[in-house]
Formats: C-alpha cells, sequence, structure tokens
C-alpha cells in the first residue's frame, strides 16, 4: 500500500514534470497560459494551469469524506506542494472548486465587471484579460487555442460572425488577422464589456467590429442570406437563462442553429461549430452543409491530449 509521504511526492513529481515538457512547448508557441495537471492521480482531483507568472488551481466537486476542517487542512497541503514544486508564491495561487458541468451556465452572469484581480497574458502574440478568481471560467478557453489560429487563418478579407462570444477571443484572433468585419454576439452585457476591453488591449477599434446583446437563437433569424463568410459558434449544453425567450438545449437545438448558420452564410462560407457536451451527437443527415468535418483531434492543443471532452467540426455551406 502506498504510504502518504509517497502519494506526496509522487504529485509534486508528476506536476514538475509535466510542467517541465510543456513550458517549452509553450513558450516555443508564444503562448503564456497552458494546463499541466488533469486529474492525472486519483488522490489529487485537480486541474492546475499556468497563466502567466500565476497559477490556476481548480479542485473537482467529489465525496471526499473529510470534514470541513479536514478537507481545507488537505487542500492547504496540496496548494503548497504545488507553490513549492514550482516554486512561486502564496499569493499567486488562485484556487476554485470546480463542478462537472457544462462549461457555461447562467451562474457566471453574477458578477458586474471582470474584476479587480484581472490581469493581461498573451497567447499567439495577442492579449487577453482573465480573472482566475471570481467567475465560474477564467476568461480565456485554452482548449480552443488551436482552434482560435485555424480562425485566424482564415479571417483574412471575410465578413467573420462569433456567436455566444464569452469574451470574443476567436473575435480578437479574428479582428488581428485582417477581418473586415468582426460582430460578437453573447447574451451577457459583462462578457461583450470584457470583449470590447479585449480588443482595446490588442489595439484593435474601429466601426466594423460590434458587440451585440442578444439571445443568439433569436438573433440568427433575424439575419438575411449571404451576410457573413466565417461564422464560430461554441455555445452551451444547455441554458435556461432568464435573458432566453426559450431553453437552450444544444442536442435537440443543433441541427436549428446549423442551419440558421448556413443560411446567413455566403457561398462557399465556413462555420466552425463546437460543443463541451459528452454525449452528443451531430445529426448529419439533417444538416443543410456541402461538407461536414469533424476537427476534434485536429483542434486539440498539446496540453489537452486524451483529456479533452468537446467536439469540434467544420461546416461548409
Amino acid at each position: 500500500m502506498q504510504s502518504d509521504n509517497m502519494k506526496w511526492q509522487e504529485f509534486a513529481n508528476r506536476i514538475l514534470k509535466v510542467y517541465k515538457h510543456r513550458s517549452k512547448l509553450a513558450k516555443r508557441q508564444g503562448i503564456s497560459c497552458f494546463r499541466i495537471y488533469d486529474n492525472d492521480l486519483p488522490s489529487f482531483p485537480f486541474v492546475l494551469e499556468i497563466y502567466g507568472d500565476k497559477i490556476y488551481v481548480a479542485e473537482y466537486r467529489r465525496n471526499h469524506g473529510m470534514d470541513e476542517t479536514e478537507h481545507e487542512q488537505w487542500l492547504q497541503q496540496c496548494l503548497d506542494v504545488v507553490a513549492q514544486t514550482l516554486d512561486t508564491d502564496a499569493e499567486h495561487i488562485f484556487v476554485k472548486e470546480r463542478k462537472r458541468m457544462s462549461h457555461r451556465s447562467d451562474n457566471q452572469y453574477q458578477k458586474l465587471d471582470y474584476g479587480e484581480d484581472a490581469f493581461i497574458v498573451q497567447e499567439n502574440s495577442l492579449n487577453f484579460i482573465v480573472n482566475l478568481s471570481q467567475y465560474l471560467d477564467t476568461g480565456l478557453f485554452l482548449d480552443h487555442r488551436t482552434t482560435r489560429k485555424m480562425v485566424a487563418d482564415e479571417s483574412k478579407g471575410k465578413r467573420v460572425l462569433n456567436l455566444f462570444s464569452y469574451t470574443s477571443s476567436f473575435s480578437v484572433y479574428a479582428a488581428a488577422n485582417g477581418a473586415t468585419e468582426v460582430v460578437s454576439v453573447d447574451l451577457s452585457k459583462t462578457y461583450l464589456t470584457w470583449s470590447e476591453n479585449n480588443f482595446k488591449e490588442n489595439n484593435l477599434v474601429g466601426k466594423n467590429y460590434s458587440f451585440v446583446h442578444a439571445d443568439v437563437k433569436q438573433y440568427l433569424k433575424s439575419l438575411p442570406a449571404n451576410r457573413f463568410d466565417l461564422i464560430v459558434m461554441d455555445p452551451p449544453t444547455f441554458s435556461n437563462s432568464k435573458r432566453m425567450k426559450d431553453i437552450l438545449d444544444i442536442q435537440r437545438d443543433h441541427v436549428e442553429l446549423i442551419n440558421d448558420c448556413m443560411h446567413c452564410l455566403s457561398e462557399n462560407g465556413t462555420l466552425y461549430f463546437s460543443t463541451n457536451s459528452r454525449k452528443f451527437e451531430l445529426e448529419a443527415a439533417n444538416i443543410n452543409a456541402s461538407e461536414i468535418k469533424d476537427i476534434t483531434k485536429a483542434t486539440t492543443p498539446f496540453d489537452f491530449e486524451g483529456k479533452l471532452f468537446r467536439w469540434c467540426y467544420k461546416i461548409r455551406k
């Protein structure tokens, strides 16, 4: 039976080994934010991510069998190991309990601004505002890093629409890479403000960049044919937000959403569609597209290999 000391040492060894390897890859790619641990050892159910000189620690919710005091002591010991192993100060570590749920829900709309704890990180020479303490997520979905680069590479001279845009990192990539127009649509005014500030942090200002506060399902119905050349859509698995006219269930609604996107795409236009629904099944036969390509594997970043539970598709009109 493995002793407690051996478990702690195994945890430290695992963190250090992965960090050393992935930090080299990240540096080569101009990335300051990357994941180094995701529930790798059963005794330590965490996600650990690097954001510049700060560390994001999210504990998966589980039945740990400890009372509150015992859990706090155990968690503090875990954080001490992380700090010592990565040679960082305790104030650079941000801790959050992570629920097993869709990566977006109405819970994230409780804050009124992106917070005093916000700071800037870099990805592919672009700047993004993140906050590691006050929200359900940090402001930058690291698992879509490769997808963002794909969108950027196709954006020059294109009219780009970003649906369920969150803090609009896809929009920043598109605008920075020569899109003629970028429209970002989200139901949260908080995240649209955050989006505008992400644009300002990259010196992207102008009348060709707009931020629309709307229910995506209703917004799509209002668009004329051939309105955009490139669309990104990364919806929540489920939402019953009071701001919406109807409940969103991505398995039930994805065909309608995708077909509405096809309607407003120009000839040979492209939709990048992704979902975190683990049981998702694409109803390809009901989608009005000339080509549907599963690019899940191709869009999986180096720090998520074997641990990424989402789907991603490239769909052509």
